[in-house]
């Protein structure tokens, strides 16, 4: 699949602010199963400097800072991005101690994979994740897709800003926006022995719908597959129909914008337009 993006992100403060350092988290990943091209970024005001560089996960990301005051701040990206997994099942899992729950990784693992086993959540995601695993025979293959399936059921709602919601709140409510179920499903896979990370970016959608936001799923690290992911929210295995942005085991490190501001009594408010078409195979051949 080949993706066009523009996303025009817009902060307005109520007063006039000085903007500390922020780091910006807009450009596609570029790895084996996706490929981006013609990445481009506006910002303005003008910031006093930037640098493009990989944060401390691998993640594409531009530290800007800026002099003076503003009252506001605006991000422009566009990019096109050719995605290549077609098939997310195309792999064995060569750990056997992986392909059981609960999981165990070969000790080489553990510098990496230390921080995406943290706990989180608690008794009552515990409780759950080990009433599924025996309800899938401790299979970890079977286990991802029901965890799945189950998390699709839940009461999907849009909420634009603030922090993904605790995951035994979500599990309790059965409801919550993209970001919550994909914490959830990190926390009930970390229960079970499972590496997970929260992903930020796009994903196709409705192709006849024309407002677009950032989503968010998970990725589990299943030795033979690498990160693979899985999307509650659509109750799909990710494949060419979701563009990486960025990937952290904590949601705060995929966060588009990092940063602070400062300006006594002074609010923010944020507004979005994203625009995501996917090209025809003719016009990709002209490529």
């Amino acid at each position: 699949m080949r993706y066009k993006i523009k996303h025009q992100s817009c902060y307005r403060y109520s007063r006039p602010v000085f903007l500390e350092p922020q780091i910006i988290r807009l450009q596609p990943r570029c790895d084996v199963n996706q490929r981006p091209d013609d990445f481009y970024i506006r910002i303005t005001p003008q910031p006093a400097g930037l640098c493009q560089h990989l944060d401390a996960e691998g993640n594409q990301a531009t530290s800007v800072w800026f002099n003076g005051l503003t009252e506001n701040l605006q991000i422009e990206t566009s990019f096109t991005v050719e995605t290549r997994l077609a098939n997310p099942f195309d792999y064995l899992i060569t750990e056997p101690n992986c392909e059981n729950l609960p999981a165990s990784y070969a000790h080489e693992l553990d510098p990496a994979l230390a921080c995406h086993l943290t706990p989180i959540g608690d008794a009552t995601v515990s409780a759950f994740a080990a009433a599924l695993a025996w309800e899938c025979n401790h299979e970890s293959p079977a286990f991802l897709t029901r965890l799945c399936a189950k998390l699709y059921e839940f009461n999907i709602i849009i909420r634009p800003e603030g922090d993904p919601l605790p995951p035994q709140e979500t599990l309790q409510t059965k409801c919550g926006s993209c970001r919550d179920l994909a914490l959830l499903f990190m926390a009930v896979c970390r229960c079970q022995g499972l590496a997970a990370r929260f992903v930020s970016g796009y994903q196709e959608g409705d192709p006849d719908q024309n407002a677009r936001e950032l989503h968010a799923w998970a990725e589990v690290y299943l030795p033979g597959g690498g990160w693979r992911g899985y999307d509650p929210t659509h109750g799909l295995v990710v494949s060419d129909r979701h563009i990486v942005v960025a990937a952290s085991f904590a949601p705060a490190g995929a966060a588009p914008l990092s940063g602070n501001f400062r300006g006594t009594g002074a609010t923010a408010e944020l507004s979005f337009n994203i625009s995501l078409t996917r090209e025809r195979p003719n016009a990709q051949s002209q490529q």
